[in-house]
């Protein structure tokens, strides 16, 4: 036989051995698997993914004022889809999703909490740009935000069609910014533009009747929706789309590809409880079905 053809016949043996393993559930023998004290040992010594399974707990910097990613709740705990990923990092980490120490900052200190190493990991709605990949390393992404149009069950305008036909006689608030203008005529052309101080101002003016849609985060919009469906409408349109990730410090790659691995094993395999139960609460959405044999995106 010839040295090909020996090659081949041992590939074809090693694949069937591996479906076998699969199959059975059984691997490749008790002494090849790693036990956890090796595994640890594989980090590099100067990785934070160490520094913070010796410390028995994981530290992330996150807001506490902006619904439906972290909030206060009635008994004013810490929740929102941002606390649920961090500790979905904290199950992954330890087998338990209360070991997590949640710094709150400011918006403006997400960097530098990271690159100082006041935090282990920034998860605070911390959209992605090339200008902050510079300074901090990005997660592989857990949300994709938008704009979407909030209408009133009250209102006469509840469907992004009724809006678009309505022409000049929509109404749209905003909140204020150089954009606001540009991002509102991109969904309605003809609308009548109200830019206001706040977010939640321009929802006022929705539901006081001077605007027949909020234009808003779409995250928001699903909050709301969720919250009080007796109330708000999502008009059924989204756009301007922006990745939401966590950050961590750069030049640590055992740190971000563990990272990567937890929210990849929550979003598109079989240890989804914490992330499910999240767009369930807090969107009212559920994620879609996870399909064998296709790559998750």
């Amino acid at each position: 036989m010839s040295g090909s053809q020996d090659r081949r016949d041992m590939l074809k043996l090693s694949g069937l051995g591996i479906a076998a393993g699969v199959m059975s559930g059984i691997g490749a023998g008790v002494g090849s698997v790693l036990t956890p004290e090796q595994a640890y040992a594989q980090a590099q010594p100067t990785s934070l993914l160490r520094t913070v399974l010796d410390r028995k707990k994981l530290i992330v910097g996150t807001g506490s004022t902006n619904a439906p990613w972290h909030f206060e709740d009635e008994k004013g705990q810490l929740t929102g889809m941002d606390i649920a990923m961090a500790r979905i990092l904290a199950a992954g980490l330890f087998d338990d999703p209360t070991k997590v120490e949640f710094v709150k900052q400011d918006p403006a200190a997400r960097i530098p909490n990271i690159t100082t190493g006041k935090v282990d990991i920034v998860v605070q709605f911390m959209t992605v740009t090339a200008q902050r990949a510079q300074l901090v390393a990005f997660s592989r992404p857990y949300y994709l935000e938008g704009v979407a149009l909030l209408t009133s069950t009250k209102g006469k305008l509840k469907t992004y069609k009724q809006l678009t036909a309505a022409g000049k006689a929509a109404r749209a608030s905003v909140l204020q910014n150089a954009f606001a203008d540009t991002m509102v005529k991109a969904a309605l052309p003809q609308a009548t533009v109200m830019q206001l101080d706040t977010q939640a101002n321009a929802i006022q003016a929705l539901d006081s009747g001077r605007a027949d849609t909020a234009v808003i985060d779409l995250s928001t919009v699903r909050w709301l929706v969720k919250r009080t469906p007796n109330a708000y409408l999502d008009s059924g349109f989204s756009y301007w789309p922006q990745i939401y990730s966590a950050a961590v410090r750069q030049g640590d790659p055992d740190w971000l590809n563990w990272v990567n691995t937890a929210f990849a094993v929550a979003m598109f395999a079989t240890e989804g409880e914490i992330y499910d139960k999240g767009l369930e609460d807090f969107f009212g959405q559920k994620p879609p079905v996870r399909k064998p044999g296709f790559p998750p995106i």
